[in-house]
């Protein structure tokens, strides 16, 4: 039915301030169908599908370990080769850091932190940029190296040092939560990845009505995702959240080498883990989603940048001695 008597569709208002975009990408959210093949079966038949707790007396990890890392470009550059073509660049500062969350002691520390900075370019010629004493390394891309491409050129670096970093705090039976998708990192043991904003619907109509009815401290069943970094993945919803059916929603995924049932024992660890670190609103603008203590290793990291003005000046300076 349409016209004035027609029934109208429910409004939320997503908590997140909307300078951080949304909770859900709406131009390809997660009402936009994926394309990758997905095994909804692996923790139980597609038809037994139904929201699961954590089983009872289970405890999270004595340690938790959270890793994220920043990255900023510092300027916009162009060569000048010697046979007149010109290629676009990035100077990029990029950092990453763990944080130990001791859940026996209730204490939290900066477990390790790193700082590089690199040059993007597809330039034959180039070489690494000393901006005072602020070396930024050469990074040759490949192709054209067209200037919108280059930002995620950045990320191989990044989760390289992300690998390094959260490496060197690990100990024998902790859990480490890196805050985006595992990517190339699901050789790590007890790792997850958390994902908490929802850019796609890899669900079909019914199961999604799963995942839109859990309730806070609740789980969907594992499934699999047969996408170039599959895995096995789960939605689980955040305490502190009401009423539009994504709020506090997030998908976390596994590496796709381990059993189903390992798989389904890290989903469950998960859900006994992950909502204590949850934010409130009145802390963060994109509260629940942003677990606490990633929330302030990002405010650390990008700390440790630098002064983008100044790093801005001196790659300026550096830039107008080499072309004299």
């Amino acid at each position: 039915m349409t016209g004035p008597d027609a029934p109208r569709p429910r409004l939320y208002v997503d908590g997140w301030d909307p300078s951080y975009g949304a909770s859900f990408e709406a131009a390809g959210g997660p009402a936009t169908p994926s394309s990758a093949q997905v095994d909804p079966s692996v923790e139980m038949p597609a038809d037994q599908w139904r929201a699961v707790a954590a089983p009872d007396g289970l405890r999270p990890p004595d340690v938790v370990l959270l890793v994220d890392g920043v990255r900023r470009i510092d300027a916009s550059v162009w060569t000048r080769e010697h046979d007149g073509g010109s290629y676009p660049g990035i100077a990029a500062s990029y950092a990453a850091g763990v944080v130990r969350c001791d859940l026996r002691r209730g204490a939290a520390e900066l477990a390790g932190a790193r700082v590089a900075r690199g040059l993007f370019t597809a330039s034959p010629s180039a070489g690494d940029v000393l901006a005072g004493q602020v070396r930024y390394s050469l990074h040759r891309v490949g192709g054209t190296g067209e200037l919108s491409k280059l930002p995620a050129a950045v990320q191989g670096p990044l989760t390289a040092l992300e690998v390094e970093v959260s490496g060197a705090a690990r100990s024998d039976d902790d859990l480490l939560v890196v805050d985006g998708p595992l990517r190339n990192r699901r050789q790590l043991p007890r790792a997850i990845g958390y994902i908490k904003t929802q850019h796609s619907q890899y669900l079909d109509a019914r199961l999604t009505a799963v995942v839109t009815g859990l309730a806070p401290g609740e789980r969907s069943p594992v499934f699999k995702l047969g996408t170039a970094w599959g895995g096995y993945s789960w939605y689980l919803r955040l305490p502190g959240t009401a009423g539009a059916p994504w709020a506090g929603v997030v998908r976390v995924e596994c590496s796709a080498e381990l059993d189903p049932s390992e798989a389904i024992g890290l989903a469950d660890r998960s859900l006994v883990t992950l909502p204590r670190f949850a934010s409130s609103p009145y802390k963060d603008p994109r509260a629940p989603q942003n677990l606490i203590p990633i929330a302030g290793l990002e405010r650390r990291l990008r700390a440790l940048l630098g002064d983008a003005r100044l790093l801005h000046r001196t790659l300026t300076v550096a830039a107008g001695r080499a072309s004299r």
